[in-house]
C-alpha cells in the first residue's frame, strides 16, 4: 500500500555449523564485532575501510540501505553466523542483480582468520548459491579473485565456478590496483519465469 514500506522476505537457511541468513539492522553490533576483530586480517583482501566499519553506528546506516536493496532485489547480504545467531564468522554477498535477459550477478565473501581452513565457507555458499538460482532466478554468477589468493580459487573450483578470464588491474583492493582471475558459474537448467 502506498506510503508502506515492504518487508523484504526472510531468507533463513542452516548448515551443520552455520545459519546463513539475510543481514538485517539488529545486525549492527554483531557485523561491526567481525569487522574490529578481523580488520588486519581482512585488509589485504578488501577495499580501503573507514573506521566506521568497526562501530555499530556505521553499520546502522549500512544495514538501512543494504535492507533497501534487499527490497528491492538489487543485491542479497548474507550473514554465516553461529547456530544461536551471536557472532558473525563470514559474510557473503551478491551485488548488482541484474535481471532482463542478464539475470547475473556478483558473489563476494570473507570468512573470520579463526574460521579459516575448516571448509565454513564452502558449507555455507552452497546453500546461498542455490537460493539464488532457484529463489531468485539467477543464471550466472560471478566471482573474481586475485591471482595470488590460491585459497579462493580452490574454493570457488569446488564449487564449480570456470575460469572465464584474467583482468589486469581489476579491483582497487587494499589501496592498489590489483589483477583478479574472472569466473563464473550458470545455471544450465534456467528456464524463464512465466
Amino acid at each position: 500500500m502506498f506510503g508502506y514500506r515492504s518487508t523484504p522476505a526472510r531468507v533463513y537457511m542452516t548448515t551443520d555449523r552455520l545459519v546463513v541468513r539475510l543481514a538485517h539492522e539488529r545486525d549492527a553490533w554483531r557485523l561491526a564485532e567481525y569487522y574490529a576483530e578481523n580488520r588486519d586480517f581482512l585488509k589485504p583482501w578488501e577495499p580501503v575501510r573507514d573506521a566506521s566499519h568497526c562501530y555499530p553506528s556505521g553499520w546502522q546506516a549500512r544495514l538501512s540501505v543494504i535492507n533497501d536493496m534487499h527490497k528491492q532485489g538489487a543485491a542479497y547480504y548474507f550473514l554465516l553466523l553461529d547456530p544461536n545467531e551471536n557472532e558473525v564468522r563470514g559474510v557473503a554477498n551478491f551485488s548488482n542483480v541484474l535481471r532482463g535477459s542478464f539475470h547475473a550477478c556478483y558473489l563476494g565473501y570473507s570468512l573470520g582468520q579463526k574460521w579459516q581452513g575448516q571448509g565454513m565457507m564452502y558449507e555455507a555458499l552452497q546453500p546461498a548459491l542455490r537460493y539464488m538460482q532457484r529463489q531468485q532466478h539467477m543464471h550466472r554468477i560471478m566471482a573474481n579473485y586475485m591471482p595470488h589468493n590460491q585459497r579462493s580459487g580452490n574454493l570457488l573450483t569446488r564449487l564449480g565456478f570456470e575460469r572465464e578470464g584474467y583482468a589486469k588491474k581489476y579491483l582497487l583492493i587494499d589501496g592498489t590496483w590489483q589483477d583478479h582471475v574472472l569466473t563464473a558459474l550458470t545455471n544450465e537448467q534456467w528456464t524463464p519465469q512465466r
